[in-house]
């Protein structure tokens, strides 16, 4: 399941071991399209990451302070550490490999 969070739970984020983040919004399309994919992913890696989803509009804070500048971004936190990213839609199984360089 992924997680819509606010500036406020963002801690939840930072306590996670592996954390991914969607940085998105509302109107995006490609955002839009992502969605699907981020929710099949995390059941596919339930138990290896937790996913959330921030609306940039509504948590620009967030956005500044994570150098978001392009949406659908999805940035990996390790340990409450960002240390990867992928800018754009991105279908499910790259997805998954995107995101299990950083289970390990």
């Amino acid at each position: 399941m992924v997680k819509k969070i606010n500036e406020a739970e963002f801690s939840e984020v930072k306590n996670s071991k592996l954390a991914v983040v969607d940085f998105n919004a509302t109107w995006c399309g490609p955002c839009k399209m992502l969605g699907p994919v981020l929710e099949e992913a995390s059941e596919e890696l339930s138990g290896k990451a937790d996913f959330f989803a921030v609306d940039v509009d509504d948590n620009q804070s967030l956005a500044v302070k994570y150098k978001i500048q392009s949406i659908p971004a999805i940035v990996i936190f390790k340990n409450g550490e960002p240390v990867d990213r992928q800018i754009g839609f991105i279908p499910k199984a790259p997805l998954i490999d995107f995101i299990n360089k950083s289970v390990s």
